[in-house]
């Protein structure tokens, strides 16, 4: 029976890369010269360092360009809300989200099953598996999911007939 999974993955190895060019980038800039702008990555957290407001939003700025040109989605990032740090810097914590959360995969079903489209979907884990007896059905579950534009990331992996 033909089937495929629906994951949301990040490169983590395209994130390091996307970290480390806008740390370069940071460190030949005229207007971070002398600042003490950061970014740091602790498994799935990023942390931003930065001296004010307005040098905290340019390293999210340079932090989403860079990881665009590694293309990498920014909605799998969540940013928190800035806290005060050492002396009169700002910290700001960015969660990486990877899989499927427990409310998106009930919202995909729940949108898969109001199509009446003759395919099942099975929640297994952080991933849901869609299955159905036709190739045609599958493909147009994965277009009608397309279409939602749903804030995370997905990706269609798997696909068997």
């Amino acid at each position: 029976m033909p089937s495929f999974d629906i994951v949301s993955r990040i490169k983590i190895p395209e994130v390091d890369n996307a970290i480390q060019s806008a740390l370069r980038e940071m460190n030949n800039r005229f207007d971070f010269k002398g600042s003490a702008c950061s970014i740091e990555r602790n498994d799935q957290t990023l942390q931003l360092l930065a001296d004010n407001d307005l040098k905290l939003r340019q390293v999210q700025e340079l932090l989403r360009g860079h990881l665009a040109k590694r293309k990498v989605e920014v909605g799998f990032l969540d940013f928190q809300t800035p806290e005060k740090a050492f002396g009169n810097s700002l910290r700001q914590n960015v969660v990486i989200k990877q899989g499927v959360e427990r409310e998106l995969a009930q919202k995909i079903t729940k949108t898969i099953k109001a199509s009446k489209k003759k395919v099942q979907v099975a929640i297994q884990g952080e991933e849901l598996r869609v299955t159905g007896k036709k190739r045609d059905d599958l493909q147009a579950a994965m277009s009608l999911i397309k279409e939602q534009k749903f804030v995370q990331p997905l990706q269609y992996v798997n696909f068997r007939d």
